[in-house]
């Protein structure tokens, strides 16, 4: 199997992932308890931080192992530029 930019993070990043999973099932019980719409947007907006964070780790990881380290991405300075930009302009875009 091919190591991936967070590979030596991996277990952080999934306990972070499973957090955020926790907070999503959080705001369903909101939703269903019929809480005040003020603390569900709330938690909605510490939920989109969370994984804004975590992307933007995976992002450092890639830059740093996939592209500058040769791990799998591509090998010409512009297309590295491209996907690197790309990617961020699907994290900005919402």
């Amino acid at each position: 199997m091919a190591e991936r930019g967070y590979t030596a993070t991996k277990d952080q990043l999934l306990a972070r992932l499973a957090r955020v999973e926790g907070q999503v099932r959080g705001v369903s019980k909101m939703v269903e308890d019929d809480r005040y719409c003020i603390d569900v947007l709330t938690q909605i907006s510490a939920i989109q931080a969370a994984l804004d964070k975590t992307a933007l780790g995976l992002l450092d990881d890639h830059a740093r192992h996939c592209l500058v380290g040769g791990g799998g991405g591509p090998d010409a300075p512009e297309a590295q530029a491209d996907e690197l930009m790309a990617a961020v302009g699907r994290l900005v875009s919402r």
